[in-house]
């Protein structure tokens, strides 16, 4: 498969084929940690973010969000580029990380996580929207559940959640990855918006 376009291996994951999406990682995986590596100087986050970042792009993928331009490796940049931002603007918070969507019509229930400076009132709108997502939750299989609460209500890194879980990070993300894709189904069926 190495000698498929980009274009060509995203065409065949999108049908299917799970190899193209490993062929497409292997491309660039090296390319794209240096990247966040150099941003970051931090070996475990940067892992971290790389994982996010490919979850992201995995989830575009599947939904045919991406609009293919011929430079996956820039949209992938882009993307991690946005977590790193991401990751400071809440550390400079002290709040967990949350999922954001890289898309700017498309919004990640768990955008809704972050906490700011908020009054009484915006207290109350935020538990009552964490207490939406938790009901939405059951709605999952449990080891769906376990890893969405680890990961976005507990604020840990995907290596932290693959040890507690007794899982590889592959499948801590398969899971991850798989959770959020059916929690928004869930949420199309239902009708329900989270917003503040």
């Amino acid at each position: 498969m190495n000698t498929y376009t980009d274009s060509q291996l995203i065409d065949s994951y999108q049908k299917g084929c799970e190899k193209s999406l490993s062929s497409l990682i292997t491309r660039y995986q090296k390319d794209l940690f240096t990247y966040i590596y150099y941003k970051i100087m931090d070996e475990d986050l940067a892992n971290d973010i790389f994982q996010d970042t490919f979850i992201k792009i995995i989830v575009t993928l599947k939904e045919g969000r991406y609009n293919d331009q011929g430079k996956f490796i820039l949209w992938a940049k882009r993307i991690a580029h946005n977590l790193v931002i991401d990751h400071y603007r809440l550390k400079s918070k002290h709040i967990k990380v949350s999922e954001t969507t890289y898309e700017n019509d498309e919004y990640s229930i768990f955008d809704t996580l972050q906490i700011t400076d908020e009054n009484i009132e915006e207290q109350i709108i935020s538990e009552q929207i964490n207490s939406d997502l938790l009901s939405l939750l059951v709605h999952l299989p449990e080891n769906q559940q376990e890893v969405i609460k680890l990961r976005f209500f507990d604020g840990l890194s995907f290596k932290e959640i693959a040890d507690q879980t007794d899982s590889s990070i592959n499948t801590t993300l398969g899971r991850v990855r798989y959770a959020l894709i059916n929690l928004r189904k869930i949420m199309d069926e239902k009708n329900i918006i989270l917003t503040r």
